[in-house]
């Protein structure tokens, strides 16, 4: 899920999620960019997983699993991965384990999932055992670490404008900065960058799966890790359980339909900047419906609290206020649509702060329960890493600026964050030696359930229908609402067809959509409704 100039740069909070996600950085294309697309590679033995309690009283467990660098090479270099899981809490009644995987890529799921546990389904947590990792190349497994200390990666990361540039200079800072963490990243340990792809990590999911001695693999991925699923259920078609796929990425848009050429950059094949334009046009019309005692941003009107937002922008850029500029205004938008509540509120009140003339405090998460290893190296290259090797994005810099421009154009202020967020695979010195690439149609033994919210600011609905039609067997589950995942942005009638789906095999009605629990800027929280049939909403986001 889906990155502040990528995805790995966006950590933020719900029960203090550490990142969201979908998406960001991108993705080398040359001579030699992997087209792979075979069978997995020849069997290693299940890692065993000596399981020891680890955080908040003991309710969680933690474990170290051992996985091949190169699974064509499986006695060779050998790579960590680090394992949580929190056992099912319905005595007698467990049904098997249930995979986590929360986005990016880059989410550390070692932290992600024990801040998100409690918005999983009661009846999900009850039936099965839930573990997640910190995929290879992230977090407290072995990890891509471009930098010798905290302070050269700080020092880096303030070597370049916050959010996105603005001007010749800013851009040429920009493309300077990431060219600098190629060198860094190559020179640290480059046969580790081509061996971090998504491909890889459906292996090592697989294997976490026999570790658990379960037959077939039930997941949950969200954001990033709706591609991982559908990888997965491509590689390994006849393990597929159950699958539920949150906020999808459309897999051909992410991979360029196979191609190593691209004329686009990652997020703008995906429609990215379509979606989050259409996403901040409803937090604005939404907000000029409702009094500031609800939207402290309101102007009174859907048309005038837009026409105050444009102002305010076209102000940013030519006279800041103190450290936020035009560009980490624009970034903070985007990000903050991410989470209903509480970013909506909270981007409201910064907008408004800065209407005024004053500069807001950053953002910040609300508290966070106990995590393993709270304080992981996640920096921005490990996102880069995997982005970087499985999605092509153009390698000429001169390209960017323009296509910023033609995204402005139907975009506005989002289409140029969801140009530059793409602009660190430019100059990255690695493409995944493993790859997967398609076909994405290859019959599973069980369905896959893929949810799709209406109003995504990162991975847009259409997205979703996409991924449907191109997978042998989906059903897709509508979230008439806003925000970046169901999981995130809670919705009751979501929750109850996932577990019946995740419990029983039962998927929802064709055309199913759902409502939110608690709209924008509501003082109350209604039921989430649900209505069946196909059809009712629109083929595009605009």
């Amino acid at each position: 899920m889906l990155i502040a100039g990528s995805i790995a740069g966006r950590r933020r909070g719900t029960a203090a999620v550490a990142t969201v996600v979908v998406l960001c950085t991108t993705m080398l294309t040359g001579p030699d960019a992997a087209v792979a697309g075979g069978p997995p590679g020849p069997s290693a033995p299940a890692p065993q997983l000596r399981w020891r309690p680890c955080v908040q009283n003991g309710q969680f467990d933690c474990a170290t699993a051992k996985v091949p660098l190169d699974y064509d090479n499986p006695a060779g270099r050998a790579l960590e991965l680090a394992v949580i899981r929190r056992k099912a809490t319905g005595p007698g009644r467990r049904l098997g384990t249930l995979f986590f995987n929360p986005g990016g890529p880059g989410g550390p799921g070692t932290i992600q999932m024990p801040q998100e546990y409690a918005l999983f389904p009661r009846e999900v947590r009850e039936r099965f055992d839930i573990v997640s990792w910190d995929p290879r190349g992230i977090g407290s497994s072995t990890a891509v670490n471009c930098f010798a200390s905290p302070q050269e990666a700080e020092a880096w990361r303030a070597s370049k404008p916050a959010g996105l540039p603005v001007g010749a200079r800013q851009r040429a800072a920009w493309f300077a900065a990431y060219q600098d963490l190629a060198r860094r990243c190559q020179q640290r340990d480059p046969v580790l960058l081509r061996h971090v792809s998504t491909a890889d990590t459906a292996r090592d999911l697989d294997r976490l799966r026999r570790s658990v001695g379960d037959p077939q693999l039930t997941y949950l991925g969200i954001s990033y890790g709706s591609f991982l699923g559908a990888t997965y259920a491509n590689l390994f078609p006849h393990k597929v359980r159950a699958m539920v796929i949150d906020s999808i990425v459309d897999p051909l848009a992410w991979t360029n339909h196979g191609s190593s050429t691209p004329r686009l950059p990652t997020f703008l094949r995906m429609g990215s900047d379509l979606s989050a334009a259409a996403t901040l046009d409803r937090f604005l019309a939404l907000c000029g419906s409702t009094t500031t005692d609800r939207c402290a941003f309101s102007a009174g009107s859907p048309k005038a609290t837009r026409e105050k937002f444009d102002r305010l922008m076209r102000r940013l850029r030519a006279r800041p206020v103190g450290t936020w500029t035009y560009g980490r205004t624009a970034a903070d938008a985007v990000n903050s649509l991410y989470l209903v509540h509480p970013g909506w509120t909270g981007l409201a009140d910064r907008l408004q702060l800065l209407w005024q003339g004053r500069a807001p405090k950053a953002p910040s998460p609300p508290p966070a329960p106990p995590v393993p290893d709270p304080n992981p190296y996640l920096g921005e290259e490990q996102a880069a890493a995997v982005l970087c090797g499985d999605s092509p994005n153009p390698r000429d810099p001169g390209v960017y600026h323009p296509l910023e421009e033609a995204s402005a154009r139907r975009a506005g202020d989002a289409g140029r964050y969801w140009t530059w967020a793409a602009v660190g695979c430019a100059s990255w010195p690695a493409v995944a030696a493993d790859s997967y690439r398609g076909s994405w149609n290859r019959p599973t033994a069980h369905p896959v359930l893929l949810v799709g919210t209406r109003y995504d600011p990162a991975t847009p609905y259409p997205d979703a229908r996409a991924t449907a039609r191109e997978l042998a067997d989906a059903r897709l589950l509508t979230l008439d609402g806003y925000g970046h995942t169901a999981l995130l942005n809670p919705s009751s009638c979501i929750q109850t067809y996932e577990s019946r789906y995740l419990i029983g095999g039962t998927l929802p009605p064709a055309g199913t959509t759902c409502r939110q629990d608690a709209p924008p800027f509501s003082a109350r929280k209604p039921s989430g409704g649900v209505a069946t049939g196909g059809g009712a909403l629109a083929d595009r986001i605009s």
